[in-house]
């Protein structure tokens, strides 16, 4: 096979035939050495030579750092590609990249590198493959946000070429295999139960019924913050030591992570980046979806449509992504996919020339509501992992089954988009077997049945700011209905340091409630408000004390934290994982508690979650100004979020006014300075200015101006 492309530097760059070939050869024989497959080493230096000098597909095989779980097991995989494109009649080149693990970051300074590193992951790629001239590309997809950011260099590179005239650029992507979740040591599950008995001895009920509730959790990383945040409250009120509190951080921490590696089991943005790369057309069925790393079997076939790609302008990356984007958007929202993928699914778009932002995904999502169809839970054994083992064993067919339950509910999933396997949509759904979800009776995860008419995240706005997120599917509908239609008070806090130091107090309402910092007025015409539409017994005729601890009690009072000072050009906008998880393990604060920022979301987080605000702090937006005590309105349903009029409200009328936001320019002014220093503790290299905001992916300026193509002519 060959590659059309008038363009070949090979032909007459002498210097990249000397240097390459060495490298290629390395690369072979080490993965003979490695596997002991195959016939007997065929690659003289002088057959890859003329591979490269009669345009011969070059493929780089992409990876991942081994510094993250997802990519300790690369290597074997790497082997298996290059053989098999070398057999292929390809040169098979291997390149890695940082992957930034959003885990391993949480709570540190590293979150404020992690959304920029995806734009330098897509950097970095259209940068090796310009560089060393790689015609397409073998993908071993990581977690997070790299599998996106390596979709968006490759898309921006395809785009490139095709303006210079030169071939499409194809690429095949094989995700990284599901981690097992670990299980609490019976030693270790004995002592917390014993801490639980202990809690209710000493007069604390609550924090035992949330120990107990975080104990049903599989392991993962994400259930070492809730355990942290349960023991950080337990050493608070006298009931654990410091010293056993890091004996149990111990023992958990070291259970948590299986020898293997993979991608974490739990829904966040490391498996809804894997669905959403297989709802673009770009994961092969064979290596998608599996609980191990793929056999050389399975990369064989991989690599043999990889070949078939070449040369047809419909295979390349950037007509792909274009045409799947519509079947992407709503399988990542009848899977309960990640918020930080509004993001990233913009962001891939941009990079490959198209106008595209929130409001398009929301337009695609909402033309017609898409049903909820996944079941997944960390307590009750359905884990990313489970899906992987079901699909497996034939009960299902992962994403293919998604988009089958899709068209089976009526959605208009595009089935002639091209995929990576060199055939549409509908020519892999003409063989049923295994197709319908409904082959799992046991322990469904894809349901048949949609579990609800409604999923994914909703796009809100607002009188003080133009767009922010909330992943509905992450609020159960008892959920909803608690903080739908509903008043709340804004608790401000400037960073989420701030705020994470307040959810830990174990006293944190009762300071609320001490320090009167939601105004007398306020909360009396909140129990007038909320209490109705709740159906509760509200009395807002007593005393300040009774009246706040009777809403505590109900849950008639409803509290908003602000975290503010969290977006791109702020602080690198971290993920307010850390702030929400708190709350979920705190459940007295789980009932009464949102929260609202210029920060972003995982897929993991649990509740009421409202991050990604347009525009952000640091660039005046209506977040800045703020303040504790003042009176939101929020509507789920009419996907609003406002800040109210007290007056009006204690008149018993919710009137949207933002109009005292314009006497706060002092506060607005001294946020502001402090946001300008806390910026200066993220490297200059790596701050995110000169980018668009949230609703525009995050991309560089340079990326958005150039990204003006029309992506859908319908």
């Amino acid at each position: 096979m060959r590659i059309d492309n008038p363009i070949n530097p090979y032909t007459w760059n002498v210097q990249a035939k000397a240097n390459e070939p060495i490298t290629v050869a390395a690369l072979l024989d080490r993965a003979y050495r490695f596997t002991g497959m195959g016939p007997a080493p065929d690659w003289p230096l002088t057959a890859i030579h003329d591979r490269l000098e009669e345009n011969a597909p070059r493929i780089a095989i992409i990876g991942g750092s081994w510094d993250h779980p997802a990519h300790i097991v690369d290597l074997e995989t790497v082997y298996y590609a290059a053989l098999a494109i070398w057999r292929a009649g390809g040169v098979p080149f291997y390149f890695g990249h940082p992957v930034m693990c959003d885990g391993t970051a949480q709570s540190t300074m590293g979150m404020s590198y992690s959304l920029q590193s995806r734009n330098a992951v897509a950097a970095m790629v259209a940068n090796q493959m310009e560089s060393h001239i790689y015609h397409g590309a073998y993908v071993i997809a990581g977690c997070d946000k790299t599998p996106l950011a390596v979709v968006a260099g490759l898309a921006h590179l395809d785009a490139l070429r095709r303006r210079r005239g030169e071939a499409p650029v194809f690429a095949t992507f094989a995700p990284a295999h599901v981690l097992k979740g670990g299980t609490i040591a019976p030693e270790t599950h004995a002592e917390l139960e014993a801490l639980a008995q202990h809690a209710e001895a000493q007069g604390f009920p609550d924090l035992a019924r949330d120990l107990r509730d975080t104990m049903q959790y599989i392991l993962q990383c994400t259930t070492g913050t809730a355990f942290q945040g349960v023991l950080t409250r337990a050493v608070e009120l006298g009931v654990l030591t410091p010293a056993s509190h890091k004996a149990f951080e111990r023992s958990l921490a070291v259970a948590t992570c299986d020898a293997k590696g993979g991608i974490c089991a739990f829904n966040g943005t490391g498996n809804s980046s894997r669905m959403a790369i297989s709802a673009l057309g770009f994961a092969h069925p064979a290596v998608d979806l599996l609980p191990e790393a793929p056999t050389a079997a399975q990369v064989e076939r991989q690599v043999a449509d990889l070949f078939k790609l070449a040369n047809r302008p419909e295979c390349g990356v950037r007509e792909i992504l274009r045409a799947n984007i519509c079947n992407c958007v709503r399988i990542h929202s009848a899977t309960g996919g990640s918020s930080n993928l509004m993001m990233h699914m913009v962001a891939a778009m941009k990079y490959a020339g198209y106008d595209f932002s929130v409001w398009d995904i929301d337009r695609i999502r909402t033309a017609l509501p898409v049903p909820d169809l996944f079941d997944y839970s960390l307590t009750k054994g359905r884990d990313i992992f489970q899906l992987a083992l079901q699909k497996c064993q034939g009960l299902h067919r992962g994403v293919e089954t998604v988009m089958y339950e899709l068209l089976q509910n009526g959605m208009p999933m595009d089935v002639d988009a091209m995929t990576v396997t060199g055939t549409t949509w509908r020519e892999r759904l003409s063989d049923t077997g295994g197709l319908s979800a409904a082959g799992v009776t046991e322990n469904p995860i894809i349901l048949h049945t949609p579990r609800r008419d409604y999923g994914g995240v909703e796009v809100l706005q607002g009188n003080f700011f133009e767009s922010a997120e909330v992943k509905i599917a992450g609020m159960p509908a008892h959920q909803v209905e608690a903080f739908d239609d509903q008043v709340n008070f804004v608790l401000y806090f400037e960073n989420e340091e701030d705020a994470n130091r307040a959810l830990l107090d174990p006293h944190i309402l009762g300071k609320i409630q001490a320090g009167r910092l939601f105004p007398e007025p306020g909360l009396r015409a909140m129990a007038r408000y909320n209490g109705p539409r709740l159906k509760l017994e509200v009395d807002a005729a007593l005393p300040y004390d009774q009246l706040f601890d009777q809403m505590v009690r109900t849950g008639a009072i409803k509290i908003t934290m602000v975290i503010s000072g969290q977006g791109p050009e702020a602080f690198g906008m971290p993920e307010m994982f850390n702030p929400m998880q708190h709350v979920n393990a705190n459940q007295a604060m789980r009932l009464l508690t949102t929260i609202f920022s210029d920060g972003r979301y995982s897929g993991v987080t649990y509740g009421a979650a409202m991050g990604h605000v347009t525009p952000e702090a640091a660039r005046g937006g209506g977040i800045l100004r703020l303040q504790t005590g003042d009176l939101l309105h929020i509507g789920l349903r009419t996907r609003r979020v406002d800040l109210l009029d007290p007056t009006a409200l204690a008149d018993g009328r919710v009137v949207p006014d933002a109009a005292v936001l314009a006497e706060r320019d002092a506060l607005a002014a001294a946020r502001l300075r402090r946001i300008k220093a806390r910026q200066k503790s993220v490297a200059a290299a790596n701050r995110m200015e000169y980018h668009t905001d949230a609703a525009h992916g995050v991309v560089p300026l340079i990326v958005a101006e150039e990204a003006t193509e029309s992506w859908n002519s319908d």
